[in-house]
Parts: structure tokens; sequence; C-alpha cells
């Protein structure tokens, strides 16, 4: 009966329409200057781990370096069983509260990076995209330099004119293959813009997809002057800040699924 009812249970966390699709994860930095930069690439390598330790395939697709440490923006490609599904309760801003590195006075800072997660669309979903539409851009992409550097304009930026969506890729030397990446993500978020839409018109208030901004935090990281990570939306914390950070995650991932809200669970207090 046990696992019957945890069955039933993870059908139901994760019977969405595209929770089997891959996840396209975009982490990007906020307010906090080069801490949050910082704070941003500790979230990509966060994610990075997580999906390792599901078993997925990541794909990187853009990185964009911070000007004296961590990264601007960055995605990459989760491909694995439920992988979208899993990722999209990861979604919102991130709230880090620690020891400031790079302040030679050892002040504490408070820095914040947004998560948005898309689905990857199949092929055979077919979005129609006019490419008088789109603007594409090449340029040279960015790398450790000496042999590393680019010679060619590989990297790829594509532009959806009426929405603005931006999409960059310049993980591959080929621009071909870089262009490829680049327009299936594009359709991604315009599918996941069109059913935004829907999900609006059939019902405003039952909508709780959103747009990501600074006012959504989901979660904070406190690593001074106590070590704890809460989870806002469902209220469960751990003290063990390390696993969390090492991409210990699906004791947040799967409350929230299961539609817990702003309970006082703790888990390994």
């Amino acid at each position: 009966m046990e696992r019957d009812v945890a069955a039933l249970e993870f059908q139901k966390m994760l019977s969405g329409p595209h929770d089997r699709a891959g996840a396209i994860v975009e982490v990007k930095s906020g307010a906090g200057g080069v801490e949050a930069m910082d704070w941003a690439a500790m979230l990509y390598r966060m994610y990075s781990r997580y999906c390792e330790r599901k078993g997925w395939e990541v794909e990187p697709a853009d990185l964009t370096a911070g000007e004296e440490a961590g990264i601007s923006s960055a995605s990459f490609i989760a491909r694995g069983e439920y992988a979208y599904g899993f990722m999209k309760a990861e979604k919102g801003v991130h709230r880090l509260v620690r020891i400031s590195p790079f302040d030679a006075a050892a002040r504490r800072q408070t820095s914040f990076a947004a998560v948005d997660v898309t689905p990857e669309i199949d092929d055979d979903i077919v979005i129609d995209v006019k490419e008088a539409d789109v603007r594409v851009d090449t340029y040279r992409s960015s790398g450790a330099g000496g042999q590393k550097v680019n010679k060619t304009d590989s990297a790829v930026r594509l532009t959806h004119l009426p929405t603005g969506i931006v999409v960059a890729v310049q993980n591959e030397r080929s621009q071909q293959k870089n262009r490829g990446v680049a327009w299936k993500i594009l359709r991604a978020k315009l599918y996941e813009l069109e059913e935004k839409k829907r999900a609006a018109a059939r019902d405003a208030a039952e909508a709780t997809k959103k747009d990501i901004d600074f006012g959504s935090q989901i979660r904070s990281y406190v690593l001074q002057p106590y070590r704890m990570v809460k989870d806002l939306r469902t209220g469960v914390e751990t003290g063990k800040v390390d696993d969390v950070l090492d991409g210990d995650l699906d004791q947040f991932v799967q409350p929230y699924l299961l539609g817990i809200r702003r309970t006082d669970r703790v888990v390994d207090d």
C-alpha cells in the first residue's frame, strides 16, 4: 500500500504536459554586483551537480562571464527522465547572505540571482517563427585565451523582435551547431510564452506561472551569521548548506511539487 501511495503521489507530482521533457535552465545574476555574479556561478554549479545526481545529460548552451568573478548569465539543457518536471520547481529568485570574499572589510552581503526553466519542446511540435521577425547576430565566443581563443564568429544571438526574447549560444565551435541550438531554445521560449497566454485566458486567478523578477524570491541561503537554507514557499529548511550547494535539492523540490505550502517542516535540522 505504501508503494502504491508513493507511486500515485509521484504520478500526481509529475503529471504536467511537459514534465517528461528536457529542461532549459538559465541562471542570471541580479542585485549585488560581483557578489551576485559569484552567487550565480555557485547556483550554476549546484544545478549541474543536481543533474549529475539524477543521471541526466547536461549540455551547456551559453555562458557570459562576470567582469571580475563568477558569471553574468549562463544556460544549459538538462535531458533525462522528468528533467523539466523536477527543475521547474527551481524557477524564481534565490537569495544568498554571507561574508563577502570580495570585501576587504569582511562585511556581510546579500546577493540575488534569478533562475528560469523552460521545457525543451519536441521537434514534432511546430512553432511558426517568421525569419523576418528574428534578428540574427554572430560574434566571437568568449574563451580562456591563448590557443582556445575562437578565431571565427561562431557564437549566435537571436532576437525575436515582436516579443523581445533574446537567445545566445556559444558553446559549440561551429556556428551552424550554435545556430541550431539557439533556434531550438527560441522556439521553446515562444511556446512557453503562448502557453502562459492560454493559461491566463482560461483562468487568470489560477495561472501560477509568472515572469521572473526580483520580487518572487523563493529560497534563502544563509551562510552568516548562521547556516541555513530555507524554502520560503514550503517552509522546508536545513542546516546542511554544503550538501545543498553540492546538489542535494530533492528535499526542497519534492515537497513543493507535492503541493506543500509554508509548513513548519524541518529537514535534517
